[in-house]
This record gives structure tokens, C-alpha cells and sequence, in this order.
């Protein structure tokens, strides 16, 4: 009832996830790197369009050996929870992994060795961020919305 059962439904899934994590990472990342102000949420509001455009084509780029990953780490017969926190864990390890270095480049404008760098620095603590996003705000409201619609559309059929 939580889980995007066709294509139409993943759509959804996929723009409410990655429209709230943008939303939320991005401005967050950015206020770290260069101070808590509006003019850096003005710059990143302004970059936001590509990073999300990125975002959608690494969630659909690694979400099959996402599932992969975590149908080898994951037995069938452990909870839902369980399959949804590892399988949120490596999407974000997978994800944050080339964000750190491409949305750097969306933000600068620029493509540089920089973000190349100070990754190790700047990694850890973009993971953390998108990791506690996704975990308890994106993913959770997105399958609410699902379970939502699921409810609605099970009180519409007829009984049998």
C-alpha cells in the first residue's frame, strides 16, 4: 500500500522524493558551504532546476542496482522497514557519492578539481544531510501519499 505499484505511481513517487529533497538538501548544502543567508538561498533557489534534473536522472540511473544492492544485504522475509531504510541507505551512499562532485559544479557554474578536492570533507557531511532528508521527511511523505491513494482507490472499487 506504501510502494509505487506501476509507472504512473513511480512518476509520482519519484517527483514528490525528489522535489522535497532538493527543495530541502540543496538549501541546506549551500547554507553550510557559504553561510546561512538569503542571498545563498537566492543562489541555490536559481541552480536548483538543474541539480533537480540531476537528481532525476541519478534516482532513475541507480535505481536498479540500488535494488540490487539491497535484495543482497536484505533477506525477503525481513520487514518493510528494514528493506526501506537499506534500500534508502545505498540509494543515498550512490547518490551523494557523484552529487557532492556534480551539483558542486551546478552551484559554481563551473567545472573544477575543486569539489574533486575537498571531497572527503564534504561528503560525509552531505551524505548525513540527505540521509536524515530522505529517511524521515522525503521518502516517509511520499509513501504517505501513496498509502492515501491506495485507501482511496480500494474504498471506490466495488465489494466482490
Amino acid at each position: 500500500m506504501k510502494l509505487p505499484r506501476n509507472r504512473t505511481e513511480f512518476t509520482l513517487f519519484l517527483a514528490i522524493v525528489s522535489i522535497l529533497s532538493v527543495n530541502i538538501i540543496a538549501p541546506l548544502i549551500s547554507c553550510f558551504e557559504m553561510g546561512f543567508s538569503l542571498t545563498t538561498w537566492k543562489h541555490t533557489f536559481v541552480v536548483m532546476p538543474f541539480i533537480w534534473l540531476t537528481v532525476v536522472a541519478l534516482v532513475l540511473l541507480t535505481h536498479s542496482p540500488a535494488a540490487k544492492i539491497t535484495n543482497k544485504l536484505i533477506a525477503k522475509e525481513d520487514s518493510f522497514h528494514s528493506h526501506m531504510i537499506v534500500n534508502c541507505l545505498v540509494n543515498v551512499i550512490m547518490m551523494s557519492l557523484i552529487l557532492t562532485i556534480v551539483a558542486s559544479w551546478i552551484g559554481m557554474r563551473t567545472i573544477s578539481w575543486l569539489p574533486i578536492e575537498q571531497f572527503f570533507y564534504k561528503w560525509p557531511r552531505n551524505f548525513a544531510i540527505s540521509f536524515f532528508v530522505e529517511l524521515l521527511l522525503a521518502q516517509p511523505f511520499a509513501r504517505l501519499v501513496l498509502l492515501k491513494k491506495h485507501l482511496k482507490e480500494a474504498e471506490q472499487q466495488p465489494s466482490r
